[in-house]
């Protein structure tokens, strides 16, 4: 196909951008709406109990975010983003499927219901590492080298996660969080339609939107993938993806059933990545002082998104059990607070955006804005543990408490999320674009455990929980963890700034 000139929008973007934020739209309602009825769902109509759930929580959360290493890797030297990104699709709509066959029979056939919501899970998992890391990466192509439009696209890229966000917790948990636990299918029904969406929208406008400054398609195999004559039949290709997808239930299966592993998993991952790419003969002195700011910020996002990700377990169980949800015409499902963060990002991107710009050159650098947003994190949460500093065992709280929380998080986030996946796309040599997306992702699913971890302290009438010597025996001391925790590693971040400015700026 002849290169066509790039197409822009009237908003100087070009218009792929808005194709891969539509796909993304709806993935992330999928991914949005199902997590925030999953431990409602595991602790309502599976009757497990609130430790156990926490605990698979992050099981699968921390999965979901270490897949993109395979899939990563898979779309660099095989397959190109364009196909991975479908691929990820369909097997993400079929896990979510069998979710619904799931939530359908959990009363009349117990034992199939459990093979099914591991299996559910599990294709969930395989499916979303072929297409996050892959989508994500697309966004930074569709622009020149050093163009100053990056940081706005992801922005505007991250807004349409968070619309998807929005949506999914509300139409999820009003379809599913009724009070009623059979109705849990239709959240996991509505789910599959989304992400079927996903798949559609990319499919249609991909040839024509998505492209590189010069016009010629973005995401195809790549020149040093497999040759024609050595692909394999495509029959043992989708055998291989249900295998694939059958590793990854068993994965979750032992490592919720058996015994945790996924820690060592997880670090075994990133100590053979940081090999890969600082062995690398071919990339330079400069590439590999970026490449070690990458490792370095991803480290420190763990501290955020373990306190941030209590939002789909123990904030779940404290906005179903402990605030006032009552409107008197009207109970609130404790599911749609999920909606909280993703709509405050709608509101507030744009004003975010508008902020750095008209800093101009007093805009602080990435590594700062990154420290930023720690410290709204922890700010967040100690607003939530002066709410609840009086409030005895059993009394509910208003819902103030846990708005003003998911703003002063959204903040943080703001401060956080979209700049880092600018800075990996702006730092990370070509030749390792997606595989350190996925670095970047691995963080998050090193985080995801370490929440469900944190979760399962939750602290409950009479219950007392320790974590490192700190012991917990009621909800401000639960919140104030989050606060010194967040608080600690914002400080340190700070503090080292000057430094990673001077590795980002390293030339050869």
């Amino acid at each position: 196909m002849k290169p066509e000139k790039l197409d822009s929008s009237p908003s100087g973007h070009p218009k792929g951008l808005y194709v891969l934020f539509a796909t993304e739209m709806w993935e992330r309602f999928n991914y949005y709406g199902m997590r925030a009825v999953l431990v409602l769902f595991m602790t309502k109509a599976l009757l497990l109990d609130k430790v156990f759930s926490s605990n698979l929580y992050g099981s699968y959360t921390g999965l979901v975010y270490l897949t993109p290493l395979i899939g990563g890797f898979v779309a660099d030297r095989y397959w190109g983003n364009r196909r991975s990104i479908v691929t990820g699709g369909l097997l993400m709509a079929l896990g979510e499927l069998i979710l619904f066959a799931c939530a359908s029979v959990y009363q009349s056939a117990p034992d199939l219901s459990t093979f099914l919501f591991f299996s559910g899970l599990g294709f969930m998992i395989s499916g979303n590492g072929f297409f996050k890391p892959n989508i994500s990466s697309m966004v930074g192509q569709l622009y020149p080298a050093g163009d100053h439009r990056k940081d706005a696209a992801y922005t505007i890229f991250y807004m349409g996660i968070n619309v998807g966000g929005a949506f999914g917790p509300f139409i999820c948990g009003l379809v599913g969080d009724t009070g009623d636990p059979a109705d849990f299918k239709w959240a996991f029904l509505a789910g599959a339609v989304a992400m079927l969406l996903a798949v559609i929208v990319f499919i249609i406008f991909r040839d024509k939107h998505v492209r590189d400054p010069e016009g010629a398609l973005l995401g195809l195999e790549p020149e040093h993938g497999l040759e024609k004559k050595k692909r394999p039949n495509q029959v043992l290709v989708y055998l291989g993806l249900l295998i694939y997808s059958g590793i990854c239930v068993g994965l979750l299966y032992v490592d919720a059933q058996k015994f945790s592993f996924l820690s060592y998993l997880m670090l075994a991952a990133i100590v053979i990545i940081a090999a890969m790419i600082f062995l690398d003969p071919k990339l330079s002195s400069a590439e590999k002082k970026k490449v070690l700011v990458i490792f370095i910020v991803s480290f420190f996002v763990i501290f955020f998104w373990s306190a941030f990700e209590q939002a789909g377990a123990s904030l779940t169980f404290f906005a179903e059990e402990q605030t006032q949800r009552d409107l008197g015409f009207f109970v609130v499902p404790a599911s749609w607070f999920q909606s909280l963060n993703s709509t405050f990002v709608v509101i507030f991107s744009f004003i975010f955006a508008l902020i750095w710009m008209k800093m101009g050159k007093r805009e602080p650098s990435a590594p700062t804005k990154m420290a930023l947003g720690l410290l709204f994190l922890a700010l967040g949460y100690f607003w939530i543990a002066t709410g609840v500093k009086d409030a005895g065992p059993g009394i509910k709280v208003s819902m103030i408490w846990l708005i003003g929380m998911y703003a002063f998080h959204t903040w943080g986030e703001l401060c956080l999320s979209p700049i880092g996946l600018s800075l990996v796309n702006k730092l990370a040599p070509f030749k390792f674009a997606s595989l350190l997306m996925a670095v970047w992702f691995t963080a998050n699913a090193i985080a995801n455990v370490l929440a469900g971890k944190l979760s399962s302290l939750y602290p409950e009438a009479g219950k007392t929980t320790s974590f490192l010597g700190y012991e917990m025996s009621n909800l401000n001391e639960f919140f104030m963890l989050f606060v010194v925790m967040a608080g600690v590693a914002s400080a340190i971040l700070f503090l080292m700034t000057k430094w990673l400015q001077k590795l980002m700026a390293a030339q050869d």
